[in-house]
């Protein structure tokens, strides 16, 4: 599939995020949006050495609002050039994902061109603790209960979604980490397709606080989930 966006929520990112979006940009990518959601004025260095990368456009907001808040901007940029994208990738800012495993759910948007795509993590790495092992067992085994489908990682954040699904994305409650969540809820209740691929192990950077990685409290993504669905329904 060709004329991929990949975006990239933002928030304190490292100079390394510099290297990593020509590597995306070497691939099939056509080109990268960053999302600067109201980064320290510090990393404003970072920010500009970006916006001088061929194909790379920063969008930027003037406080910190989240990561769901930070794709959905970056989903009405998108929409806003028309048919110039045939679908997104949302990749992580800290290089939790690595090329290999963008290129992999690439590979498989030619089989799997409409609705989203999950790269599904391998728990079962030197990195993963038994916390976020168990954390990610629970949320998707509470994630089945409550909506009848089984995902084997409700967090993750490398997404492949067409373009055609953009719009009631845009729609989706959420601002922060539980955007992730009612993504899937919605899409199942549109009737969205979901497909799963597998990825290589969960990468967790020693001594970096990731503000937007996808290992979350699962508590806290659990009482979210919750909450939603015993929330009132419109007639």
């Amino acid at each position: 599939m060709k004329n991929i966006a990949a975006i990239i929520p933002a928030y304190n990112p490292q100079q390394s995020l510099i290297t990593y979006v020509h590597q995306l940009l070497a691939t099939t990518i056509s080109q990268v949006i960053i999302v600067n959601d109201g980064s320290d004025p510090k990393y404003t260095v970072v920010f500009e050495e970006l916006k001088k990368i061929d194909c790379c456009r920063v969008l930027e907001h003037s406080n910190n609002i989240g990561k769901g808040g930070a794709l959905k901007t970056a989903f009405d940029y998108v929409m806003a050039q028309k048919e110039k994208f045939q679908g997104v990738i949302t990749v992580g800012a800290h290089r939790q994902h690595t090329l290999q495993d963008v290129t992999l759910v690439l590979t498989m948007t030619k089989v799997f061109s409409e609705g989203i795509v999950l790269g599904v993590r391998n728990f079962h790495s030197a990195d993963s603790t038994f916390l976020s092992y168990w954390g990610n067992r629970a949320t998707s085994l509470f994630f089945e209960i409550l909506y009848h489908r089984k995902l084997m990682d409700t967090q993750t954040g490398l997404r492949f979604i067409s373009f055609n699904e953009l719009p009631w994305l845009i729609k989706v409650k959420g601002e922060r980490y539980d955007y992730d969540t009612n993504m899937l809820v919605a899409a199942l209740k549109r009737k969205c397709p979901i497909f799963e691929v597998e990825i290589g192990q969960l990468r967790i950077k020693k001594n970096t606080v990731i503000q937007y990685d996808e290992i979350t409290n699962a508590g806290s993504i659990i009482a979210k989930m919750l909450m939603n669905y015993l929330k009132p329904r419109k007639k």
